[in-house]
């Protein structure tokens, strides 16, 4: 898929995008791209795949029994990165959607990063790896001035309502029945499909 330099530097996506329920951020987020300034002004970028919803109101939330100075990111106003450490191991990346003091988030579950291995970044653990986000990123605005950011799916990748599947969350111990992940079916980088729903053949995004 060839993606220009202005598609990754100059188009960031809006506060307002944010501004909405994570279950309607959620769905839209894949296909865009996540793009990382490196320090010698490179740009390291993938195709997000996979993402997941949190709100509130759900039991899977981090912000639905309290605030915290773990999660206080996560009660702040949209459009931030919202970084956690899972298992003491690996960091997850979300962004903060919604409004201020109300915990909602999407959670970057994968991305498909161009020339690379096709599991390079095949779920959150790793895709924060490979892109070298950690708690350091937390509460950083998503903007291009900060050195990591999100871009609108590039007109490469159309995608139509087939192209998406949406399915339970996975990895959570409470709230599963909610179907509030969706993932890119055309990809071979999603963390784990829907069942019933095959690996497709290799073929480019684009």
């Amino acid at each position: 898929m060839v993606v220009t330099a202005q598609e990754l530097t100059s188009i960031v996506l809006p506060t307002a995008f944010f501004a909405r329920p994570a279950r309607a951020v959620a769905p839209e987020l894949v296909g865009c791209l996540l793009v990382r300034q490196q320090p010698d002004g490179s740009h390291l970028w993938g195709v997000i795949v996979e993402t997941e919803a949190y709100c509130q109101s759900e039991p899977a939330c981090h912000g639905h029994r309290r605030r915290s100075p773990s999660n206080a990111t996560l009660f702040g106003k949209p459009g931030h990165f919202y970084v956690y450490l899972t298992y003491g191991v690996h960091h997850c990346v979300n962004v903060v959607t919604d409004r201020a003091d109300w915990a909602g988030g999407v959670l970057l579950r994968a991305a498909e990063l161009p020339g690379e291995a096709e599991r390079s970044a095949a779920g959150p653990g790793l895709l924060a790896r490979r892109f070298g986000i950690d708690r350091r990123h937390d509460g950083a605005p998503v903007a291009a001035g900060r050195g990591l950011w999100l871009s609108p799916r590039p007109e490469a990748l159309a995608l139509a309502a087939a192209d998406l599947v949406q399915t339970e969350r996975i990895g959570i111990s409470q709230g599963r029945e909610l179907p509030w992940r969706w993932y890119l079916r055309r990809s071979r980088s999603v963390s784990r499909r829907a069942p019933g729903d095959p690996q497709p053949s290799r073929r480019p995004l684009g």
